[in-house]
């Protein structure tokens, strides 16, 4: 029997393929652009999966491409673009999948933050913000600075703005304006401490903690993602409140099943939310669970399409793994890569380092300021998180990318 991915993240595809194999199935992609996988169809055996080419954009286009597909047996999504037709898609042909109004729920940022403060999980609320100049004294109203104005939809960290004095917030507001927003503008407000993620995994009232995750973020006002490494080594006490808090979060939001990557602040006052994402991290968070934790945690993925409890849900997990760091490698300038300067240094530098490219020579890179811009990262190993983030970043260093102007 066949189950299908309808489109993915960037990384995986092979971990998911052979999870699928391990359980008796084909893994099936529906993409509507196959360079987005590129490395991983590059270094994959060709039967490693099937690939088929459809506008993942039209939803008949999709329904017609399910309809020929060999004995479906399971529909998995792990981006969040694609998550609502994924989850609609799944009750239409009875397939295993989440409640598509939970769905809904969880791809709009602002009601995520609304319900948690209405179940006292959250300090503040957050209020919906006109993009433009007239915006600014409703933030100041009922936010306050500093703040931050978000776009509803947005998806990696696209459209964020940290806004501390009243000139930062007139400018993110006029930038806002002109900006093609997926959802709408709102505003919350600003966490101080340092930002992670909790790695999950739920099932039915039950969440398990597989680990947090650091994350490192630019110094700019617009949000981009530089790095981030697995596992942080927490106090057990700490950890297991961690635990208990995001088992919570998850309930409120009405996320029952399956993997969720939240991103939270450790305040002085304890974990407050920032954003939850109902799927296995992005970027190389899903290999380095794999690796660290001495397991393919793609297969609860498999599971979770077919139906059935997870067994990573109570399998003892191997801790004596590494850790991982890896660094995001952006270009300075938009223009046309041309290649990188510095990829035959990276084998003298310590922690196994490994290069994933995610862009190829010969494309354009048109926005440098998100994860959009990213054109490879930088991965390494260590004793711990921390040992492996400074490896990885001592080696990214050098890793330059050639940019040329546009033609």
């Amino acid at each position: 029997m066949t189950i299908v991915a309808l489109e993915s993240l960037s990384f995986g595809l092979g971990r998911m393929a052979e999870a699928a194999t391990d359980a008796g199935h084909r893994l099936c992609l529906l993409t509507g652009d196959r360079a987005v996988y590129r490395h991983e169809l590059a270094v994959l055996p060709p039967d490693a999966l099937d690939v088929v080419d459809v506008d993942t954009w039209d939803q008949d286009a999709v329904r017609r491409a399910l309809a020929a597909v060999p004995d479906l047996a399971g529909l998995i999504n792990t981006t969040d673009t694609w998550s609502l037709p994924a989850a609609e898609l799944a009750r239409e042909l009875g397939l295993p999948g989440p409640d598509p109004e939970s769905v809904t729920l969880l791809r709009d940022k602002r009601r995520v933050r609304e319900t948690l403060h209405a179940h006292g999980l959250s300090r503040s609320t957050a209020i919906a913000v006109p993009p433009g100049p007239e915006g600014a004294g409703e933030v100041l109203r009922a936010v306050g600075l500093p703040a931050v104005l978000k776009d509803s939809a947005g998806t990696s960290s696209r459209h964020v703005w940290i806004v501390h004095d009243e000139e930062a917030l007139h400018r993110a507001l006029a930038e806002a304006a002109e900006q093609r927003l997926t959802g709408a503008l709102f505003a919350e407000g600003f966490l101080a401490g340092p930002l992670y993620s909790a790695e999950t995994l739920s099932w039915d009232g039950t969440t398990r903690l597989l680990g947090v995750l650091s994350r490192q973020t630019s110094r700019a006002a617009v949000v981009r993602e530089e790095a981030a490494a697995f596992p942080v080594a927490l106090p057990e006490a700490e950890r297991a409140g961690i635990e208990a808090w995001v088992g919570r979060v998850l309930a409120a939001a009405g996320h029952e099943r399956g993997f969720a990557h939240v991103e939270f602040i450790l305040t002085a006052d304890g974990p407050e939310l920032v954003e939850i994402n109902r799927r296995i991290g992005g970027a190389l968070v899903g290999e380095v669970l794999c690796r660290t934790l001495r397991t393919n945690v793609y297969t609860a993925m498999t599971d979770e399409a077919l139906g059935r409890r997870p067994a990573l849900l109570n399998a003892p997990l191997d801790t004596e793994g590494p850790a991982y760091g890896f660094v995001l490698v952006y270009p300075e300038r938009p223009g046309v890569l041309k290649g990188w300067l510095g990829l035959d240094e990276l084998a003298a530098f310590p922690g196994s380092v490994e290069w994933f490219p995610v862009r190829e020579p010969g494309e354009s890179v048109v926005h440098v300021g998100d994860q959009r811009g990213c054109t490879g990262m930088v991965l390494a190993e260590g004793r711990t998180a921390e040992l492996a983030q400074h490896r990885a970043w001592s080696a990214a260093v050098r890793v330059r990318p050639v940019i040329a102007d546009e033609p």
